[in-house]
């Protein structure tokens, strides 16, 4: 069997109360995703603030990094925005993988995962997926959706083989 591809990823938590030492989500988005074979570029907290997320993914879309995922922000509270900010950036959406998120979230947590906003898109050449705060939400993205869509391996379809057909 062949090795999948090797991804460049960024991982942005976005809390106004977590740091570097307490940052499950963070640690279990980039832990999933170096041991399938990808590479973390750089990894970032900022508050939950449309400008310092939109700034921080922008910057990372503009050095072309394959995949950003941030975690956090993702509710129903007036301090969740990370949608906000970043649905304006996405060239393309990718409604599917909030549908696929939620669905599958049901089946963990029942009616709650209606109040999850996770989404996802691309801009230019860079996929951004972005997901809830909690660990048990990212574990669920990561293992059940991202892992699969970017390991080149995947059929009858995946990311990782589309990313040179992107264009900008």
């Amino acid at each position: 069997m062949t090795a999948p591809d090797t991804l460049r990823f960024a991982v942005l938590t976005i809390s106004d109360s977590r740091g570097s030492d307490d940052d499950a989500s963070g640690d279990l988005i980039s832990q999933g995703l170096s041991d399938a074979g990808h590479r973390l570029v750089e990894r970032r907290i900022v508050a939950d603030d449309r400008w310092q997320i939109r700034a921080a993914v922008s910057a990372w879309v503009a050095d072309k990094i394959d995949v950003v995922i941030t975690t956090g922000s993702t509710g129903v509270t007036g301090r969740d925005v990370a949608p906000e900010a970043l649905e304006p950036l996405f060239d393309k959406p990718l409604s599917g993988f909030g549908e696929l998120f939620r669905q599958l979230s049901y089946d963990e947590i029942g009616a709650s995962a209606i109040q999850s906003r996770a989404t996802a898109g691309r801009c230019d050449h860079t996929l951004v997926f972005v997901l809830p705060g909690s660990p048990g939400a990212c574990r669920l993205g990561v293992e059940k959706i991202l892992l699969p869509q970017l390991d080149s391996r995947t059929k009858p379809c995946n990311f990782a083989s589309l990313r040179d057909r992107f264009g900008g």
